[in-house]
């Protein structure tokens, strides 16, 4: 017995007509507590023992459990529950609809898509009496678009029950990823001098630095990061994201502060970048010596290294192969995903999902045959990983 397209579009459609905009990203969003009971009640309704853990008021985790018949190890199929906003999506966001092979609506690759395979695969594995020697551990968490405390919380309170995690997120290559960039959110914040417009002796202009600042930012981009990707993980990430300063047109700013995104590869810390930002200040303080600057750090989070996760890649490989007739190549990713807090936690990790695009913006889709197919390579990557040895009656 394996998933149908019918199956497959029945529930999607109904994960993703849940609105679970998290209230991090969008100051009043939903939440995601309408959507983890539905899971939750659709994973008890299979036979797996569901649960909600709120993380905060309203929010919480599904945990679910598929347990083996004999000890083994435990396995982790995590996803997140979680969309971004849907000011651009007209009144479809909420309405999927169908056209060809692909499903468009809001979250319906990042993630719910993957999160249906997750349950699927859990419910093949239930109809066909599939005996394991080792757990699953269904976990669909919150805030995945926020600041990642579902799971932050997961591995907190549960890194010691799991042995292996399968983090699942959209893919538009079929790959399976190994490794990932890490990144910080930085403010760079340039201090000045006010005073009135009249009087330039007295007052320096927090913007007119900032420039000088933003200007070689640009530059250490185009030498340094566009020229030399890393092999797997592509083009290290920056861009500049937020600016503000200034009081009124009359008087000259006395702060200015920019916010920026800047990623770190494997082996490289977000100190490394720091130090980039603070050269870059002595280099502007030769030219404008009353200039005064400082980095503040928002959000630091480590690279993704796969730290010993063959076993994963290959099941994960075997599995490919067999559903798809090629095996799916293992690359890194120019992201930042929950993969590397499972594995900050000890928790060896690959990253892998269904096809989809357009993430983060309208018209957003996912590939119907896909996710059927990833469901059958999650089914197969378990019964390799934890299947029971099958034993001749005598």
């Amino acid at each position: 017995m394996t998933v149908t397209r019918e199956e497959a579009i029945e529930l999607l459609e109904a994960m993703v007509k849940i609105d679970s905009v998290t209230p991090w990203l969008i100051p009043g969003g939903a939440g995601e507590g309408e959507v983890a009971a539905f899971i939750r009640d659709w994973l008890a309704d299979v036979g797996l023992e569901a649960t909600l853990e709120e993380v905060e008021p309203g929010r919480p985790n599904v945990l679910a459990w598929l347990r083996g018949r004999a000890p083994g190890p435990t396995i982790c199929l995590s996803g997140h529950i979680d969309t971004v906003g849907y000011a651009n999506w007209a009144d479809r966001a909420l309405h999927p609809v169908i056209e060809g092979d692909r499903m468009i609506g809001l979250g319906v690759a990042d993630d719910k898509g993957a999160c249906a395979t997750a349950m699927l695969a859990v419910r093949e594995l239930v109809r066909s009496g599939t005996e394991l020697a080792g757990n699953i551990l269904v976990a669909l968490v919150i805030d995945e678009e926020g600041i990642s405390i579902g799971t932050e919380h997961l591995v907190a309170h549960h890194a010691d029950e799991i042995d292996y995690a399968i983090n699942l997120e959209p893919d538009g290559s079929g790959t399976i990823f190994g490794e990932h960039q890490g990144f910080g959110w930085i403010d760079i914040i340039v201090h000045g001098e006010p005073a009135h417009g009249s009087a330039p002796d007295k007052g320096v202009d927090a913007i007119v630095h900032m420039a000088e600042v933003v200007t070689r930012l640009h530059r250490l981009d185009e030498t340094r990061w566009k020229p030399y990707p890393d092999p797997k993980n592509g083009r290290t990430v920056f861009h500049t994201g937020t600016i503000r300063g200034g009081t009124d047109y009359a008087t000259y700013p006395n702060q200015a502060v920019l916010g920026i995104e800047i990623g770190t590869q494997p082996g490289e810390t977000l100190a490394d970048r720091v130090a980039e930002i603070e050269a870059i200040f002595a280099e502007v303080a030769e030219v404008e010596p009353r200039f005064r600057g400082e980095v503040n750090v928002r959000l630091d989070r480590d690279p993704f290294t796969g730290a010993g996760n063959e076993v994963l890649l290959q099941a994960l490989g075997d599995a490919t192969e067999a559903v798809n007739g090629v095996r799916s190549p293992v690359s890194g990713l120019n992201a930042w995903t929950d993969a590397a807090l499972f594995q900050s936690a000890g928790i060896p990790t690959v990253l892998f999902g269904p096809e989809g695009g357009n993430y983060h913006a309208a018209e957003e889709w996912v590939s119907i045959p896909d996710v059927v197919a990833t469901t059958e390579i999650l089914r197969r990557a378990v019964v390799a990983l934890i299947g029971a040895p099958v034993t001749e009656k005598s």
